[in-house]
């Protein structure tokens, strides 16, 4: 009983080193779940990251047989399971042994191939305190019952994993507010002091303009106004960039006003959509400022058609524009580094951009990002 007790310490013990040293929810997962089979003996082992609206996403696995890695482990990212189910319903409240995996059940109904003699496995929820954030589910070859003293030690286990997700979180949001403030006093200090000082060049040299008696005077002036007016506008831009109007009333209600400040008519159409996840709108306000100021600067676009649609777990943003285009090459590498940049942030989030351009027929920016 006392080895026992100091074994499942030094397990509890090794498993929290891992979980205070990391940052990233999804390394995370992977990391402890692979010493966590290692330690315990097991063999197998997922982990399912549940949101809100219950949709869950497959955030570590360890080992798992052929049937269940198929296609980059499709059948564990689509369908419904008996686990996640119980959890979702409220009926998953601590560690309990599953009878039979439907995931596996299906595979052999469907002869997807090789399930290792995976049959049966312990689903633990990651909780901490009132909150709840997925399931842990781990189970080894023929394996068709758990022990209460193993059950326990998962849950311990969970916990501590269910912890360690809040705190990154709470470390994230934090990390986010920081970033979000100093966003607001750079706006604030452009705003106040650049802006202001431009305007001021602006206004002088209309002045210097209308005192000057020559021609070649007043063509200067002129021009000096015609920059200080440019680079206002260039600053305007700078600070939407920094701090959007109207991303609080949602993602649309801010590129249109995005579009109004750059002196552009947009048409707006939307499916599907309630409300994202406030990364995924922060990427998609990126992405669509920034090939909303190309329509703008390169484009000479007039008219801009802007479509927004949620279907299948992903959100699609498409962006036309009837400006001059270009000839682009899908085969080749994207050619600016705006462009980059916004191919950039949507694979971030597992999402990705096509672009399609041809000279004379406009160019389209279609975003895909899964929510």
């Amino acid at each position: 009983m006392v080895e026992r007790k100091n074994s499942e310490i030094s397990i509890l013990k090794e498993i929290a080193e891992l979980l205070n040293e990391g940052t990233e929810i999804n390394q995370v997962l992977t990391e402890v779940l692979a010493k966590l089979l290692h330690i315990t003996g097991l063999e197998t082992g997922w982990i399912f990251l549940v949101d809100e609206q219950g949709g869950y996403q497959l955030a570590a696995k360890a080992e798992l047989p052929p049937a269940l890695s198929l296609n980059k482990y499709e059948p564990m990212c689509h369908g419904g399971c008996w686990c996640v189910d119980r959890y979702n319903d409220g009926r998953l409240n601590k560690a309990t042994n599953i009878f039979e995996c439907k995931r596996i059940e299906d595979a052999i109904i469907n002869n997807s191939g090789e399930t290792n003699g995976l049959t049966h496995h312990a689903t633990v929820p990651l909780r901490a305190g009132d909150e709840k954030f997925g399931v842990l589910n781990v189970g080894s070859p023929n394996k068709t019952h758990f022990k209460v003293e193993e059950l326990a030690l998962l849950e311990a286990i969970a916990f501590q994993i269910g912890t360690a997700i809040k705190r990154i979180k709470l470390t994230q949001q934090e990390h986010d507010l920081a970033l979000a403030a100093e966003r607001n006093r750079l706006a604030r200090d452009l705003h106040d002091s650049v802006n202001q000082l431009l305007f001021s060049l602006s206004l002088t040299a209309r002045a210097g303009a209308e005192m000057s008696d020559t021609d070649q005077v007043k063509e200067t002036f002129a021009y000096i106004q015609d920059l200080a007016q440019e680079a206002q506008g260039e600053m305007r831009a700078l600070i939407w960039q920094l701090r959007p109007r109207g991303l609080e009333n949602g993602i649309i209600c801010a590129l249109a006003g995005y579009s109004e400040m750059l002196g552009l008519h947009l048409e707006t159409e939307v499916s599907g959509v309630s409300s994202l996840p406030g990364k995924v709108e922060e990427t998609l306000w990126r992405i669509g400022q920034e090939a909303l100021a190309n329509c703008k600067k390169h484009a000479q676009a007039e008219k801009v058609e802007l479509k927004l649609e949620i279907k299948n777990e992903l959100v699609t943003m498409t962006i036309n524009d009837d400006g001059c285009g270009f000839n682009f090459d899908p085969n080749k590498e994207i050619p600016s580094l705006g462009l980059k940049s916004m191919k950039t942030r949507a694979a971030a989030l597992g999402g990705k951009l096509e672009l399609l351009s041809k000279m004379d027929e406009g160019t389209s920016i279609i975003v895909t990002i899964p929510v």
